[in-house]
């Protein structure tokens, strides 16, 4: 029987336990810096036991779901806890800051560290909104070192569809975090940012589907994404200078009355939209 340890019973880290319960033949221990969680998750049967000193050694695979400096503070104080061999794979949400000091602390310890990032969530949080089909459809970012070990890296594949994953995506750590920058970070300061506006209290009733589509990640968490968004500031400022430019665009036309110049701009991204789908 295979033994996974997880780290962080918040939404992801409680998800992945009900999700390997539901999959899998798994023994699971968990931990949370809240000790009612994880006494909660154990008397609801989501894990079967605490992970600690005593047990994190046992333990094939652990999965860490804590913010990208939690992460890396985790596995340096129990790096030496590890089983020899052991695949320890992070959860955060930007990679450059959180996979060059565990590659590092896996080389001197003995460990395996490959760097992973869910691409599946909700607005809400906690264990009490975690679910087995969380990951149902989802991908599975796995961020290996360099010149990492094919079968090691077959190893962590399995692993993350063995908690509920679809399937699994390799890139660098670099590339994640140009990508995330993108596909994330930036919805979520744009959406973040919309709802600052003053029509935002009095549009109730002519509101519809893309106001909800456009500001269901505003509600977000502000510690967890200042601490994502520090860490990649670099790609997100370049995202948001970009669509700030573009956004100048669609005022200028509209300053100037140049309804050829918004008519071929909407067609612009009307296209972008089409080739992104392909």
């Amino acid at each position: 029987m295979q033994t996974i340890g997880i780290v962080g019973l918040g939404l992801i880290g409680a998800s992945m336990a009900k999700s390997a319960k539901k999959h899998s033949d798994f023994k699971i221990y968990g931990y949370d810096i809240n000790h009612s969680v994880t006494e909660y998750a154990v008397l609801s049967g989501i894990i079967d036991a605490e992970l600690s000193a005593d047990t994190i050694g046992e333990c094939d695979t652990v999965f860490v779901c804590l913010y990208p400096d939690a992460c890396v503070k985790y596995i340096q104080a129990n790096a030496s806890l590890f089983a020899k061999d052991a695949m320890v794979i992070d959860c955060a949400g930007v990679k450059r800051s959180v996979c060059e000091p565990c590659f590092a602390l896996a080389q001197e310890y003995g460990f395996h560290f490959v760097g992973g990032h869910p691409m599946a969530g909700t607005q809400y949080s906690g264990i009490k909104n975690s679910k087995d089909t969380m990951f149902h459809n989802a991908c599975f970012v796995l961020v290996p070192r360099h010149g990492e070990d094919v079968e090691l890296i077959a190893k962590a594949r399995e692993a993350a569809l063995s908690v509920g994953f679809s399937r699994v995506s390799v890139m660098t750590a670099e590339r994640h975090d140009e990508l995330i920058a993108y596909t994330s970070q930036l919805a979520h300061v744009v959406s973040n940012a919309y709802v600052k506006s003053p029509s935002a209290k009095s549009h109730k009733g002519i509101s519809a589907g893309s106001y909800r589509d456009l500001t269901r990640v505003a509600y977000l968490n502000e510690n967890m994404w200042t601490e994502l968004f520090m860490d990649n500031k670099d790609n997100l400022l370049r995202e948001i200078n970009g669509i700030i430019d573009s956004l100048r665009e669609y005022a200028d036309a509209l300053e100037h009355s140049d309804s050829d110049r918004l008519r071929e701009l909407l067609l612009e991204g009307k296209i972008a939209k089409e080739m992104a789908e392909q």
